[in-house]
């Protein structure tokens, strides 16, 4: 992984002297963070690279992201908020079914959202890479899995699955959906010669095997 990268004093004045022209400059070291990791890795990515590519002097970057991981942080909250609303669509879409159909439906949207989304989902996923101190990061993750743990639990109390400890279907259930994202990403189903949709199909398929396991 590339060390934190900070400006020297000369190229932090230059930066505070010249400011930046573009509109929204904040918006596009995010953008082309994504695109650099999607090129290069995410542990390849430094914000000195982030700045040459976004044509901006080194010390630009450093208005806005005092480090790399505050960078990798607005790109983890920007895929926060990007699950999140596919996750209250799928919950939306099934609301009038039961809280185990409802839980089906998320964590096929997570899975399925982490599997064409990667490098998001490596970036937020990843506690080597992002700080989770912050408030922020740390609520938007706990809304995104909050969501379907609420669901896995209520299945438990209206007796939809076998008597258990209701944390340790929430953990299996937000387990699986993230394990399957993973896989993908990890290229563990690119050794078995599934491409992307085949890999979610695939998720599909052991998600429901695990929720008819659990079933009364």
């Amino acid at each position: 992984m590339v060390d934190d990268d900070k400006p020297t004093p000369d190229e932090a004045d230059a930066t505070a002297a010249r400011g930046y022209h573009h509109g929204d400059l904040r918006r596009q070291l995010v953008v082309w963070t994504l695109k650099l990791a999607e090129e290069r890795g995410l542990d390849e990515v430094s914000v000195r690279d982030v700045a040459k590519a976004a044509g901006v002097s080194p010390g630009a970057p450093f208005r806005h992201f005092p480090t790399r991981v505050a960078l990798l942080a607005a790109v983890a909250e920007q895929g926060m908020d990007a699950l999140a609303a596919q996750l209250e669509a799928a919950l939306v879409a099934a609301a009038r079914e039961n809280p185990l159909r409802r839980y089906r439906a998320m964590a096929v949207a997570y899975f399925t959202w982490g599997i064409r989304n990667p490098i998001y989902f490596q970036t937020f996923a990843s506690r080597a890479v992002v700080d989770y101190a912050g408030p922020s990061l740390r609520e938007r993750h706990e809304q995104a899995v909050g969501a379907m743990a609420d669901e896995m639990k209520a299945a438990l109390r209206l007796g939809l699955v076998r008597r258990g400890i209701a944390e340790r279907y929430a953990i299996a259930g937000r387990a699986l959906a993230y394990g399957i994202a993973r896989l993908y990403i990890d290229g563990h189903y690119a050794t078995l010669g599934l491409d992307e949709n085949m890999a979610v199909r695939e998720g599909e398929a052991v998600l429901d095997q695990f929720i008819e396991s659990i079933s009364r």
